[in-house]
């Protein structure tokens, strides 16, 4: 089961199709264990088989929708998310703390746009990031150590914070000014701000972001926190049941 995970992964973060050769390589099994894997990834819909390779099948939007409806959203939130990008001319971000987790949801940055450093799913860099920081910071004392004690504060560039005394100043600093700022602290090439939604009562805490070049942001930070500050009230209420 892990090994099909892997390579679904492998396939997932690739730009084009990978074939079976190459799948084989990375996970350093036979040719035969990877068409015994992509089986029954294929006839699930996970995986495609094309001329030049393995390619996400058409069950994957579906399981994305799935996830948004598990975080109580729909279309609406992909609507603000594009708003928020014409509004401030960069890429914006959906975040979601839950169970012990931080995930991006959901982003304005083109799947073709590989080197962008914020890609939807598991947020492995929250500490060094202005959404997890928004994210961190909205959580009870207690909450937020364990999740830094699980994940750790590897540093990620020389501005990255690391130590527990100085984040939790930085988390004080977060709440007294009602956003959050990561300048180079997990790629020195961008700078995000963030801003926690209010508690819908699910359970959630869910964050908007914005990330633009680093060597904008002190020409741009203030149109982009006021847009933050615009798109916050827009973010969709629980539906009704």
């Amino acid at each position: 089961m892990e090994r099909a995970l892997d390579l679904l992964d492998l396939v997932a973060d690739a730009g084009r199709p990978v074939g079976a050769k190459a799948l084989a390589r990375s996970l350093g099994c036979a040719l035969s264990t990877v068409y015994h894997l992509t089986g029954p990834l294929l006839a699930r819909g996970h995986l495609v088989r094309t001329a030049e390779g393995y390619a996400p099948g058409p069950r994957v939007p579906a399981l994305h929708r799935a996830h948004l409806r598990h975080h109580g959203l729909g279309a609406s939130t992909g609507e603000l998310l594009g708003r928020l990008r014409r509004a401030t001319g960069a890429e914006a971000y959906h975040t979601a703390y839950r169970d012990g987790l931080i995930t991006v949801v959901d982003t304005t940055a083109p799947v073709t746009d590989t080197a962008h450093p914020f890609a939807p799913g598991p947020e492995a860099r929250a500490h060094a990031t202005a959404h997890g920081k928004a994210l961190l910071a909205a959580l009870p004392r207690a909450r937020r150590r364990r999740y830094l004690a699980e994940h750790g504060m590897a540093r990620f560039t020389e501005r990255t914070i690391t130590g527990a005394e100085r984040f939790e100043a930085e988390m004080a600093t977060v709440r007294d000014q009602g956003y959050a700022v990561s300048v180079g602290e997990a790629d020195l090439a961008y700078t995000c701000l963030a801003v926690a939604v209010p508690d819908r009562g699910d359970g959630i805490v869910h964050a908007l972001s914005v990330s633009l070049p680093t060597a904008d942001f002190a020409r741009r930070q203030g149109a982009v926190r006021a847009a933050l500050a615009r798109a916050v009230p827009d973010f969709p209420a629980l539906p009704e049941s």
